[in-house]
């Protein structure tokens, strides 16, 4: 059986899974990558637990929940920023998450409990070099 290599998006893709799921104990249930000239934008779809999207349900919920990732975001994101310079070979420069659980109405969450993840990077990618992909 013929095994491929997977392009950067894949890669980038599997290494925010792991470490959602290391973070949090629950892993998405996918996850999209796209590179726009020196952004990358994560999305992990499905990355609110069952408590975390019942909790949300409230303002004062919804707002501890946003909170949250926002704290374990800025914690715990030098891993993902390391993996994606291995990956890509560029730092990134800037990196925020943003988390909207219960209107959907901010690209960053979506009411199905979906998180982007935005890496600014230190110089612009060929998109060649770069596919668009995600992982289920």
């Amino acid at each position: 059986m013929l095994e491929t290599i997977p392009n950067m998006a894949e890669q980038i893709a599997q290494a925010a899974t792991a470490l959602q799921q290391l973070r949090t104990g629950h892993a998405p249930k996918s996850v999209s990558v796209v590179l726009g000239g020196d952004t990358l934008v994560v999305t992990l779809y499905g990355a609110l637990s069952p408590a975390e999207q019942a909790m949300a349900q409230s303002p004062e919920g919804a707002a501890k929940v946003q909170e949250f990732h926002r704290q374990l975001f800025h914690n715990a994101s030098n891993t993902l920023k390391q993996e994606i310079k291995r990956i890509t070979g560029l730092d990134v420069r800037e990196a925020t998450a943003e988390v909207e659980p219960t209107t959907g109405a901010v690209v960053q969450v979506f009411t199905s409990g979906s998180m982007v993840q935005v890496f600014l990077l230190s110089g612009d990618m060929a998109s060649e070099s770069f596919a668009s992909g995600s992982k289920a």
